[in-house]
């Protein structure tokens, strides 16, 4: 495969700049996600390096910084806890399986151009499922705060142990997580730029653990390896060979999500538009490559995209200096990091959490949309209490459902059954003295927009709704889209009554409506002589047709009382 991304030496210093920068902001991140995850740090600095460089290198945004993520974290330590639960030997190899197989996916879904409808999951899913990564990541961490492991079980084990953490906590560990939490939150924005609060957390909390505890009193994160990361080769068994392949499919759509929700970020900054399945193939070979060489899965990070972009980085060197500053930061610096304190981790980990719920919606969505708060509420107690996949399921399946709910109503209401004085819509002077002289024996329907989803129940309706004419008039020239259910709708209208022996002509057939039409061969059953390319000719004919037929106010041959005298009684 070509590299993707182009590199060039003409933004350097902008790029060097921001690469170091981005790298700086990367390394407590992919310490923490490495440790939550269960895999190790080692594992979490690794694969930030990793999936850094394969994605810029293949992928299709230059400006896009890729790495271990929260969510992407959360989704894999419950694979971990599921594979390792069920096989204890070989589960955390088929969870590096699940990680390369994954990266298949993205690839497959970039080879079959899959990144636009990936990316159209409804916002209120997303947020929910977000929201909810938020919170499961949020408990988890209450272990390590409290200076001891997360118990097992992931969420329901952790809420169900509180008291006995709380009976054994470690004061120093919270102390230090607290002191964590206290400067993230109130760490002046314009320092951001000089030292970025995470970096500044990490160094303190390990100095301060370091210089004023005695050793052993705390949890560090352990041995950092600054060798390089052995070869995983897949695993499975035939049993949780199922189980692998959903988790992979799962775990690729998440990842692809994330992915392509940062690309956004990237475009509204940048102002450019980026290749999104492009991006989503060198996401895949990272991945792939992170789960074969023993790392964890990630995305494209929204904290590292902007700081990027922000210092300057605007082509794929910038990712590629952040790669080289964790490499040696990794070989040279590795002994350092094995003195970072857990409960340090666990409260910059919490933090992340805390920023990843999306108050702003939780706030306003019950005002905005009760429906949609259903979907945000529902989304976020699948997610946290049963699972991921659930969760993503269920919340799409409603949202979609309310949506066709919404544009049956919308365009149903666009389906008339017209008479003379009909305000809602719009008839010439012509067209309404036509109708009023057709005295009711012309039925005109009048449909237009995009006729989709549910609008076939409301043709039905308006035609039913009077069965009193001779002449059936369709005004077809303002429909945008026709799909099948309504064109069948339509199809059972005229049978109907051309078996009734009424006269039935078309205004306004074109485009793809017309095509469709044909396909059902409607337009064979119909004379061509009854197609008109406007509503007020098919009207003057259909006139025509009574009158000759003895069947107006006008003819002797049929007793017709006046619409002026009707609509009084």
């Amino acid at each position: 495969m070509l590299i993707t991304n182009q590199i060039h030496f003409r933004n350097i210093k902008g790029d060097i700049f921001a690469g170091v920068t981005a790298a700086v902001v990367a390394l407590p991140l992919a310490l923490t996600f490495g440790v939550a995850s269960g895999v190790g740090a080692t594992a979490g600095l690794w694969s930030a390096i990793l999936i850094g460089f394969f994605t810029a290198l293949f992928g299709g945004n230059p400006s896009l910084i890729s790495s271990p993520t929260a969510p992407m974290t959360v989704a894999i330590t419950a694979i971990i806890a599921n594979l390792t639960s069920a096989d204890s030997e070989n589960g955390l190899a088929m969870a590096f399986t699940v990680v390369m197989l994954a990266g298949i996916f993205q690839i497959i879904f970039g080879l079959l151009k899959l990144g636009l409808y990936i990316s159209l999951i409804p916002y209120t899913v997303i947020s929910g499922f977000m929201s909810g990564i938020g919170v499961i990541l949020m408990i988890l961490e209450i272990g390590p705060i409290l200076g001891q492991a997360t118990p097992e079980g992931g969420v329901m084990g952790t809420l169900g142990s509180i008291s006995t953490l709380i009976v054994n906590m470690n004061p120093l560990d919270t102390l230090l997580a607290a002191l964590t939490l206290g400067i993230l939150f109130f760490y002046p924005t314009q320092l951001k730029k000089i030292v970025p609060s995470q970096l500044l957390v990490l160094i303190l909390g390990t100095l301060i653990a370091t210089f004023l505890f005695s050793s052993g009193s705390i949890r560090t994160i352990g041995e950092i390896s600054v060798g390089l990361p052995s070869l995983q080769v897949p695993t499975f068994t035939e049993t949780q060979l199922q189980v692998i392949l959903f988790d992979s499919l799962v775990l690729g759509m998440l990842s692809s999500i994330d992915t392509l929700l940062t690309s956004l970020v990237a475009e509204t900054l940048t102002n450019k538009e980026y290749d999104s399945n492009q991006e989503l193939i060198g996401q895949g070979i990272g991945n792939f490559i992170s789960g074969l060489l023993g790392g964890i899965p990630g995305s494209g990070e929204t904290m590292g995209t902007v700081i990027n972009i922000q210092c300057g980085g605007k082509t794929a060197l910038s990712g590629l200096i952040r790669v080289l500053v964790l490499i040696v930061v990794v070989l040279g610096l590795g002994p350092y990091l094995e003195l970072v304190p857990s409960a340090v981790l666990a409260g910059i980990a919490f933090k992340v959490g805390l920023d990843i719920v999306d108050w702003d919606l939780l706030k306003r969505v019950r005002q905005i949309s009760r429906p949609s708060a259903v979907i945000v509420y529902q989304v976020i107690a699948l997610t946290v209490f049963v699972d991921l996949v659930v969760a993503i399921v269920v919340g799409v399946l409603v949202a979609n459902i309310m949506t066709i709910r919404l544009l049956s109503n919308t365009y149903g209401e666009k389906v008339k059954a017209v008479n003379y004085d009909d305000q809602e819509i719009e008839l010439n002077q012509e067209e309404r003295i036509l109708l009023r002289k057709a005295d009711d024996n012309i039925l005109l329907m009048y449909i237009s927009g995009a006729m989709l989803l549910g609008v076939a129940k409301a043709i039905s309706r308006e035609y039913n709704s009077t069965n009193n004419y001779q002449v059936l008039v369709l005004d077809l020239s303002e429909v945008s889209l026709l799909d099948v259910t309504s064109s069948l709708a339509l199809e059972k209208v005229i049978t109907e009554a051309l078996e009734k022996q009424r006269q039935v002509f078309l205004a306004g057939v074109h485009g793809q409506a017309e095509e469709l039409l044909s396909k059902l061969d409607i337009m064979n059953k119909i004379p061509k002589t009854n197609f008109f390319n406007n509503r007020t000719e098919a009207l003057r004919t259909a006139l025509i047709y009574l009158e000759k037929s003895g069947l107006t106010s006008n003819s002797t041959s049929k007793r017709v009382i006046p619409f002026r005298k009707r609509s009084q009684n």
